[in-house]
């Protein structure tokens, strides 16, 4: 009986404990653990928002910036999301995509997440795309639109800005830091593009441009170049024999001293036609990877690319880089 008594007796005074506790906490006499401030997720459909997206948070504690694994390819339009990439988006708070028709692999994915989407083309005037209705590749038809608007630099500034309203909508409490932010990289963008227009004029005028992959057409415009050319080649799906023909001649007549294949495409074709022309053949970057999310990497890949031109029609290296790529 006495066993029982004690029993009770630890059971109310254990209960008189927590409630005095609790009791407290209430009143305020013992502060109480603070809430795990909610970190938010943002998913980036392509290397260059990630960039873009990076150097929008920066000096924003609680946002975390990932990326697909889409600079795999050398084309979206062939590309298959993974398990990670799934697991990115249900996690994601927004989703900022290239649009422009970029990310068909997107669309199924998109419709059941609850995430924010921000679609980083509206508002850019968009070019016809080059390989809509491309003779003889009916598995290159990539739609109406040339999707690839971030080689503009002007074009990428508009982007910038679609991010960080899509950001500020997002994240209210730091809308004056992603508005700085922004005004910094547009303060960049546009001094890298008024560099690359002085880099051209050491070298002009160029006779025109045939290029690999049908994605340098923004590039091209941006600094007032002619594109003669621009052909989509992957492993598996090289141009015909009537475009190899064609492309032979263009470089025949312009005398063309340099023909230009994109990093992560093929050149195949390309380095056929050095072999009966003569011309070289230099690779361009389409900025779709790299290693880390700092903006200098696309930064110095508009600067690259321009002195790859440069250079290659120069036939000397008439410009030296010497900034990270």
């Amino acid at each position: 009986m006495s066993r029982k008594i004690g029993a009770v007796f630890v059971s109310l005074l254990t209960l008189t404990f927590a409630a005095a506790i609790l009791l407290r906490v209430l009143t305020g006499g013992i502060a109480a653990a603070p809430a795990q401030e909610h970190k938010l997720t943002v998913v980036a459909a392509t290397y260059p928002i990630y960039l873009f997206t990076c150097a929008l948070t920066e000096d924003v504690d609680n946002i975390t910036v990932e990326r697909l694994d889409t600079g795999s390819v050398s084309c979206l339009h062939d590309y298959t999301l993974s398990m990670r990439d799934m697991q990115k988006i249900e996690s994601a708070d927004l989703i900022a995509v290239n649009g422009a028709g970029l990310e068909e692999f997107l669309e199924h994915a998109l419709e059941t997440s609850d995430a924010q989407i921000v679609d980083c083309s509206q508002g850019i005037a968009l070019l016809e795309s080059l390989s809509h209705d491309h003779d003889g590749h009916d598995g290159h038809d990539h739609g109406h639109w040339d999707p690839h608007y971030w080689m503009d630099p002007e074009r990428a500034a508009q982007m910038v800005q679609n991010l960080q309203a899509g950001l500020a909508q997002l994240d209210p409490d730091h809308a004056q830091q992603y508005m700085e932010n922004s005004a910094s990289i547009a303060a960049l963008l546009a001094s890298r593009q008024s560099l690359a227009e002085e880099l051209i004029q050491l070298y002009h005028p160029i006779s025109g441009l045939i290029t690999f992959h049908d994605g340098f057409q923004y590039f091209a415009t941006a600094y007032g170049l002619p594109l003669l050319a621009s052909i989509e080649e992957e492993a598996g799906s090289e141009a015909s024999a009537k475009e190899i023909v064609e492309i032979t001649e263009l470089v025949q007549k312009y005398e063309l001293p340099v023909i230009f294949t994109e990093t992560n495409g093929s050149d195949a074709t390309a380095q056929a036609i050095a072999r009966e022309t003569g011309c070289r053949v230099v690779q361009l970057s389409m900025v779709m990877d790299g290693p880390d999310g700092s903006l200098e990497h696309y930064l110095n890949a508009v600067t690259d690319n321009v002195i790859a031109v440069v250079n290659g029609f120069a036939g000397e290296e008439l410009i030296r880089h010497e900034g990270e790529n």
